[in-house]
């Protein structure tokens, strides 16, 4: 089956690869029976899977029915899910089907499954069982034949060894796992989300719809979207809403990702000192080390041309090397790093203070050393120059990130004519 046909049918935009293992998994499972657990972050857009699934099953023309167990108060949840008899309960003037009934023959939808008390865990695990319910105040079982798909935002494996979830039903609910993947994941999707979502509202109250300029996809890109696709929309519609320039820049979004900044200059723990490895949680921690680590090159640099001097005054142009022992620690504001952690994994640019410096290095008569911004700067075109302004490499070459090198080209006022390529 086409994949991009689904995608057009139920308006989901993207082609990164996790997405569409998760798409082809459930169209694979979809003319089964079997139950399926759909996990994912909040606003992740968990909710099309089970729709998919309803649509190329053989139940297609019965009833689909979603419910969010985490929005039933504990005490009705029961009666919503199985249906009640007449005086069963305090207001219960009349019989009701419950959702399971009404939905003989069809799919049903549990949304935040996790969400559900544990008296009600064993009533649902006994409909995946044996297809039976009983109703409450009834004590009359019941038939209902019902495709079963479930989603949850929590670890049911940890909800499970915490009491929480029995585990009889997390391995009856999760027969085939579908996993979405975060939008953050989905770097090559974020741009195309944001362009529907502004075409759409400006399309609604017939608006001219917003862009963005190179610079501001980047930050978009690079931002973590901790709400997910939700969290994109929201800021997509308050942009086009808001803001009277329809070409949006990154100073107009940095606006609506107020903890954009925070979470840029987090600084990140420090490996022990008998540590191995040198590893980080995630890529964006390690984006932060090498930000410090290219702020250090300056005065590390000046340092150089310092001991560089000396050691022309004291050997008169002799050429005899001074080294710093490999032990000397580097300081980056108050954090004290040794050495051997400064020196990036594949030799990059970043000087450490145990490297060897000359008297040949010693800046010539009535030159003023290197300040710590010309050195940034001089190191910034050096590596735009190497590949033709094409920013994604020069970062990997500096050992930072897009957006670590946007700010530094803005604050250092490098223009396109400086990189002549």
């Amino acid at each position: 089956m086409e994949l991009q046909s689904v995608k057009q049918r139920f308006g989901i935009i993207g082609n990164t690869p996790a997405l569409n293992r998760a798409l082809e998994v459930a169209l694979r499972v979809a003319p089964t029976d079997l139950s399926v657990l759909i996990s994912g972050e909040s606003g992740v857009g968990k909710e099309f899977f089970p729709q998919i699934i309803h649509a190329y099953s053989a139940r297609k023309h019965g009833n689909y029915i979603a419910v969010n167990c985490g929005a039933i108060p504990e005490g009705t949840i029961d009666s919503e899910l199985f249906g009640h008899e007449k005086g069963s309960f305090t207001g219960a003037t009349d019989s009701r089907k419950g959702y399971f009934e009404v939905a003989d023959g069809g799919t049903i939808f549990l949304d935040e499954v996790g969400e559900l008390p544990l008296t009600t865990q064993v009533r649902l695990l006994r409909v995946l069982q044996s297809g039976e319910f009983i109703r409450v105040g009834s004590s009359k079982a019941q038939k209902t034949n019902v495709r079963v798909v479930a989603a949850t935002n929590v670890n049911l494996r940890q909800a499970v060894e915490a009491g929480r979830f029995r585990e009889d039903l997390y391995y009856r609910l999760n027969t085939v796992p579908i996993a979405v993947p975060p939008l953050r994941d989905r770097q090559g999707d974020i741009h195309l989300l944001f362009r529907k979502f502004a075409t759409d509202i400006a399309a609604q109250y017939h608006m001219p719809p917003i862009g963005l300029t190179h610079q501001a996809r980047l930050m978009l890109e690079s931002y973590r979207w901790p709400g997910n696709v939700r969290q994109l929309k929201n800021v997509a519609e308050q942009i086009s809403a808001v803001e009277e320039k329809r070409e949006i820049d990154p100073d107009i979004l940095m606006r609506y990702l107020p903890d954009y900044t925070a979470a840029a200059t987090q600084l990140v723990p420090m490996p022990a000192a008998h540590g191995g490895g040198g590893e980080f949680a995630n890529a964006t921690e390690r984006d932060i080390l090498y930000k410090l680590l290219f702020d250090l090159r300056g005065e590390v640099s000046e340092l150089k041309g310092m001991v560089a001097e000396l050691a022309a005054n004291q050997h008169s142009g002799g050429g005899h090397a001074i080294s710093y022992p490999a032990s000397l620690p580097v300081k980056i504001g108050e954090q004290i790093l040794p050495s051997a952690f400064a020196q990036p994994r594949n030799g990059s640019y970043i000087e450490t203070a145990a490297e060897e410096v000359t008297a040949d290095d010693a800046p010539e008569a009535g030159q003023a050393p290197q300040t710590k911004e010309e050195a940034q700067r001089e190191a910034i075109v050096q590596a735009l120059r190497k590949y033709r302004g094409k920013r994604k490499e020069a970062a990997r070459e500096l050992f930072i990130s897009e957006r670590t090198l946007y700010r530094k080209i803005k604050e250092l006022g490098i223009r396109d004519e400086d990189i002549r390529f």
